[in-house]
């Protein structure tokens, strides 16, 4: 599962990666073949969903990758709208908003990308695998981590 930060381009270009970081990891949005139960179908690993794709379904085991929406800095988290692919729906509009209201913009936004990792982050009944886009996100993420010991 990823925050929505990658354009669509294989709805278009079959063959195109929506996903790539690094030059290990290229992965397509999910949604061509399986529909809504794409959480569930024996492909999925191959595959990237968003915030559409797994309200309301659980598995064991869920997969987040943190784009760059959503980023750590000085050790306060901080949102970015503008990082948000402009295919989503649920910041539609948020330029124009901002125009005129930036505070209740901003905040809607905030609520909206945190609402998206939360999500996102509690599909796995067991366990979440967490990878973060930016470095300083990482490193704040896996400070966190209490790690009982052996």
């Amino acid at each position: 599962m990823a925050g929505y930060c990658w354009p669509w381009t294989s709805k278009k270009d079959s063959k195109a990666f929506d996903i790539v970081i690094g030059t290990d990891y290229q992965r397509r949005w999910n949604l061509v073949v399986d529909g809504s139960l794409w959480i569930i179908a024996p492909n999925s690993i191959n595959e990237v969903g968003c915030i559409h794709t797994c309200q309301g379904l659980e598995v064991e085991y869920i997969g987040v990758i943190v784009g760059p929406d959503l980023v750590v800095r000085d050790g306060k988290v901080v949102t970015v709208p503008s990082a948000r692919a402009r295919h989503d729906k649920t910041l539609h509009g948020y330029k124009s908003r901002f125009k005129v209201d930036p505070k209740k913009a901003t905040d809607e936004a905030d609520l909206i990308i945190k609402n998206t990792y939360r999500t996102l982050m509690t599909r796995g009944m067991k366990g979440c695998y967490v990878y973060c886009s930016d470095a300083e996100t990482a490193d704040y993420f896996r400070s966190r981590l209490h790690v009982k010991a052996p």
